[in-house]
């Protein structure tokens, strides 16, 4: 998800696809190819926070097992919080 006015990026990270450090369980089949694949996602994770960083963008990231109200109120906080200071520091906003 993206608020875009408030420069706020959400990203919901599946457990076995994005290696969550307590949910993840190494793949039987095939695993040097499936290994690699989740090692590639959590390095495409990390420069896609890296770049949206350095734009000015805040990046919240959660996992699927996270309760939805948490994650919510997160947002909702960070998106208050980030809209207050653009106003703030920007004008005409």
């Amino acid at each position: 998800m993206v608020f875009g006015p408030a420069k706020v990026a959400v990203f919901i990270d599946g457990c076995y696809w994005h290696g969550c450090p307590e949910h993840y369980v190494p793949p039987k089949t095939n695993p040097g190819y499936w290994s690699d694949k989740v090692a590639r996602n959590m390095a495409r994770d990390r420069d896609t926070d890296q770049r949206l960083e350095e734009a000015g963008w805040t990046v919240l990231r959660f996992w699927e097992h996270e309760p939805s109200e948490d994650c919510a109120d997160r947002i909702a906080s960070e998106v208050t919080k980030r809209r207050i200071t653009r106003r703030k520091t920007t004008p005409g906003i």
